[in-house]
């Protein structure tokens, strides 16, 4: 992101509680691409980048009011023309002039200091924690069974007329139709992924910029939410 789009996007957002911080389970950061570092053993280590911006509490959900106890937070104010006024008057208290482009919520137990208008403090992941990072994967479009769902296929001679089919998929008599979970071609990607045991390999909080091991889910620019993973 250039630095003009970013001092447009602060200027439309003033924190309503500028010294408060909050602590929470689950973060969400941009994915910038992949990079390479080498740690202490001399390894060469795969990362994916990722961009923490700053996030907002929006609204504190307690089991009285709601049901359960959870924290919404909000990123990426928008202009008032491209906000519709019932998210204009709910980001008001937390400082939002008008509505945010991401809204989001962690549902867990209250942390401490957790107010509308608290900043989300991206000290809530340090080095070393192991988290699981769930993203939206990259859309591939239509594909066949050999890609989508890496199907044997035929035999690859050259008298073959059958290379990169999905096979029989029928019935005799009875049940007389396709079962239900056939493999055949559709939509490849495009959907809600989970990759688990990713270790946090640093942390640069100057630059708001977390490297994560491994690859991660998306494309870039993509949002990604990083959840801490219990150990055992």
């Amino acid at each position: 992101m250039s630095e003009e789009k970013k001092t447009e996007e602060v200027k439309g957002h003033e924190p309503a509680n500028k010294t408060n911080s909050v602590n929470v389970e689950s973060l969400y950061a941009f994915k910038l691409g992949m990079t390479q570092v080498i740690n202490e053993k001399g390894e060469m280590v795969p990362c994916t980048v990722l961009q923490y911006e700053p996030w907002t509490v929006s609204q504190v959900k307690t089991a009285a009011n709601d049901g359960y106890e959870a924290v919404q937070m909000a990123c990426r104010p928008r202009k008032p023309t491209r906000s519709p006024k019932a998210q204009q008057n709910t980001l008001k208290k937390a400082g939002f002039k008008a509505g945010a482009y991401f809204v989001r919520e962690v549902r867990q137990k209250l942390p401490e200091g957790a107010a509308v208008g608290a900043h989300i403090s991206l000290e809530s992941l340090k080095k070393g924690d192991a988290v699981k990072a769930t993203s939206t994967s990259k859309g591939k479009g239509f594909a066949g069974s050999v890609k989508r769902w890496n199907a044997g296929g035929g035999p690859g001679a050259h008298g073959s007329t059958f290379h990169r089919q999905p096979g029989s998929s029928g019935n005799r008599t009875w049940p007389g139709r396709i079962m239900k979970g056939k493999h055949f071609p559709g939509h490849l990607g495009d959907e809600t992924t989970t990759i688990r045991n990713l270790k946090v390999i640093d942390v640069y909080y100057d630059d708001k910029v977390i490297l994560l091991s491994g690859p991660v889910p998306g494309g870039r620019n993509a949002l990604v939410r990083l959840t801490k993973q219990v150990a055992g």
